[in-house]
């Protein structure tokens, strides 16, 4: 018969003597928490926000710089145009760095993502303050490093560009894990042309939550756009965009810090 006062509990078959007098957990609730995966219920939120930081630092750097560090489309289009004459401008160097680099950061945080497990709430902090980090170098550089003129290719230009285009795609790898594929953040022609081929476009606010996401987007990004727009013309320029983007993430890492865990995910 189990003692009524004893401090821990005596399993079937086990001496009372080798329990334990406290059983405790493997691990700290606190990693124990990050190890489970994040419920994607209402993730798309964190995603929406994602399309101001594209906003914010594709308008401030085509301003700035005259190539894009996050929309592709039209840095393979100036790529083009620079290789077919490529001593009228500087931009095709700029607009080949951000692609390459962008190219070069799909791969790995893909590759972050799928061995560590998607959806993982570790692996979620972590891609984003990568993503955080890097926007923060290139905003020191800019803050504290030599100026140059628009169609200067000098280091000081060059790696904010490539720092900056790497971390991009981290938040289109991001709407892959949580199956929001449409939420890349990254592109918005995709996202038109489903928003008004939708045959429940004009269905009530709670009928369809494709809709409204294909409305939010674009949406989200405009703002972000016209908020890098007056950094770049503001005594802040483009570094001020920069530290903007930096907060933001910063507001996605604590997101998925906190935000609820699947309901059947156990710790690993």
């Amino acid at each position: 018969m189990t003692p009524s006062r004893n401090y821990g509990t005596v399993l079937p078959g086990q001496d009372q003597e080798q329990q334990p007098l406290l059983r405790k957990s493997d691990k700290p609730w606190q990693w124990s928490r990050m190890l489970v995966n994040v419920n994607r219920d209402w993730a798309d939120v964190v995603l929406l926000l994602c399309y101001i930081i594209t906003g914010l630092l594709d308008s401030s750097s085509i301003s700035i710089w005259g190539s894009f560090v996050s929309m592709q489309t039209g840095n393979t289009v100036y790529i083009g145009l620079g290789l077919a004459a490529p001593s009228e401008s500087t931009r095709w160097i700029k607009s080949g760095t951000s692609l390459v680099s962008f190219c070069l950061g799909s791969f790995c945080f893909s590759r972050f993502h799928r061995y560590f497990s998607p959806a993982r709430r570790w692996v979620l902090c972590v891609s984003f303050m990568v993503q955080m980090l890097f926007i923060a170098s290139a905003a020191l550089i800019l803050t504290f490093g030599p100026t140059s003129t628009k169609e200067e290719v000098t280091w000081n230009v060059l790696v904010p560009i490539a720092l900056i285009a790497f971390q991009s795609c981290g938040q289109a790898v991001t709407s892959r894990a949580l199956k929001y594929n449409a939420l890349t953040s990254v592109v918005l022609t995709s996202n038109y042309c489903d928003l008004f081929s939708d045959p429940l476009l004009f269905a009530p606010l709670t009928h369809n939550a494709e809709r409204n996401r294909r409305v939010a987007a674009p949406t989200l990004l405009l703002l972000g756009a016209i908020m890098g727009g007056v950094f770049a013309r503001s005594s802040f320029g483009i570094a001020g965009a920069l530290w903007t983007a930096v907060v933001l993430k910063l507001v996605a890492v604590l997101s998925w810090f906190l935000w609820p865990a699947e309901s059947n995910s156990e710790p690993e």
